[in-house]
């Protein structure tokens, strides 16, 4: 988990989900434009009963609702969230590796 300021700020934001499981991951350094210690891509990972019998575009509409102060467009730092969100009985352990970003050699 970062736990750098943009990241405990997202953390801080979402546990309003009661979530069983959270992981949050700078990918900043993975897309164009980085320098040491930006925040701006992160990959979220969060598992709450709170998503059950709501499909995927309910789930992000929630996590964007909790954290929209910090996006880009709203004057914060955040410009980019991955978002992967599980039921307990969805998750599995894993979430998918992000894709490389344009420019990025693998």
């Amino acid at each position: 988990m970062s736990t750098t300021p943009s990241a405990n700020a997202l953390n801080s934001e979402l546990q309003a989900l009661d979530p069983q499981h959270i992981e949050l991951v700078n990918e900043s350094m993975n897309h164009a434009g980085y320098f040491k210690g930006k925040e701006s891509h992160f990959k979220l990972t969060i598992v709450s009963k709170v998503f059950e019998g709501k499909r995927l575009v309910a789930r992000h509409q929630l996590v964007y609702g909790l954290i929209n102060s910090l996006l880009t467009s709203q004057g914060g730092q955040v410009h980019a969230l991955a978002i992967h969100a599980y039921t307990p009985v969805e998750w599995q352990g894993q979430s998918p590796d992000s894709p490389l970003c344009a420019g990025q050699n693998k």
